[in-house]
């Protein structure tokens, strides 16, 4: 049995970046609902959105992954 190391190590490092992506995201996500409890007016608003849309790129990814596990 031979190991493909390079390839293990490609897969490796996806992981990690697209863990840590979205992560990332998430978290921006979540400050951005913080935010928007302390702004006021046309701040809480874009706050709000911009948090909702980190929200749907983290769903996004999770059904795309999916996708891919699946198909």
């Amino acid at each position: 049995m031979k190991i493909d190391w390079a390839a293990l190590g490609s897969v490796f490092g996806v992981s990690l970046g697209v863990t840590v992506a979205l992560v990332g995201l998430f978290t921006l996500g979540v400050v951005g609902l913080t935010k928007k409890e302390s702004a006021r007016g046309g701040a809480a608003a874009l706050a709000a959105t911009g948090a909702y849309a980190c929200f749907a790129a983290c769903a996004a990814a999770v059904a795309y992954g999916i996708h891919l596990i699946v198909v």
